[in-house]
């Protein structure tokens, strides 16, 4: 049997292929009630890595059955897994047509959030102009899960297109959910580590004129900047951000608005405090 937790194994593999080549056959036959009822029993699993490969390997099928219309059933089914399944199965599938997997994703943004998330953040990698064109339109939709996923992923195009994604924050900035707020640090985060002049930039300008929610979102941006130059490791941090990072916090501690002054003194505490525990004074 097949492992409920965990990455697959190559027996966990070849049970997996058999047992596709079997919902092959019956779906080849017509046996289209028994292939739904074979799919459901492999889906429904707890194991995130089985009903992927499951659904990518429902999706080389070939043959002129109704396979399409299986799956599209089990985007509405009442257990999760089985969900996730068909979902992949029209990822998987149309590889080439990235329009088709946004509209899939679209259906299943609040049905299938996680796996629809790691789709989302793969399409900013594979498609950025498709998703380019279809996210600004999940951005403003009424929906606050849908506004925050319209995000997810968008730092694959941040050291490439860093104006884009910052616009692209700025239109949400103001947003009440709180989850779209997380999102957009998350993402503004990321625009710093790479492009730090550009997001030093635009952060400035919104501090100027922004209300508490707005501010509170810049300060958990900009503590995670001030943080990640204080860490030991450099793993996360190129020389352009240490010096970029390091000087705009001290013109902004004398900045003429009160908001950026305000900001630049906190962050120089942070980077002081940091750089004091990583060269204490010898005794």
């Amino acid at each position: 049997m097949i492992k409920e937790v965990g990455r697959l194994n190559i027996d966990d593999y070849k049970f997996l292929d058999a047992a596709v080549e079997k919902i092959f056959r019956n779906v080849e036959k017509g046996k289209n009630s028994l292939a739904e009822k074979q799919i459901i029993e492999l889906g429904n699993t707890a194991n995130y890595f089985v009903r992927e490969e499951l659904g990518k390997r429902l999706a080389n099928y070939g043959g002129n059955g109704e396979m399409d219309d299986i799956c599209n059933k089990l985007l509405e089914h009442f257990i999760y897994g089985v969900r996730a399944t068909g979902l992949f199965y029209f990822y998987y599938k149309h590889q080439d047509h990235p329009e088709i997997i946004v509209k899939t994703i679209e259906k299943t943004f609040e049905s299938v959030p996680w796996e629809s998330e790691t789709i989302c953040f793969e399409m900013w990698k594979k498609a950025p102009e498709v998703m380019k064109e279809y996210m600004p339109f999940w951005a403003e939709s009424d929906n606050e899960k849908k506004r925050a996923m319209s995000m997810h992923g968008m730092e694959n195009i941040a050291s490439r297109h860093p104006q884009y994604v910052l616009a692209f924050l700025s239109k949400l900035l103001d947003d009440e959910s709180e989850e779209v707020q997380k999102k957009i640090s998350h993402i503004l985060t990321q625009v710093g580590r790479q492009r730090p002049l550009q997001c030093y930039n635009n952060v400035r300008r919104w501090l100027i004129d922004g209300d508490e929610q707005r501010n509170h979102t810049l300060w958990q941006t900009m503590k995670k900047l001030a943080n990640i130059l204080g860490q030991r490791s450099n793993r996360d941090k190129s020389n352009d951000f240490i010096n970029v990072t390091q000087r705009i916090v001290g013109e902004w501690r004398n900045d003429p608005n009160p908001n950026v002054a305000s900001m630049g003194s906190k962050l120089s505490g942070i980077i002081n405090i940091k750089k004091n525990n990583k060269n204490p004074k010898k005794k």
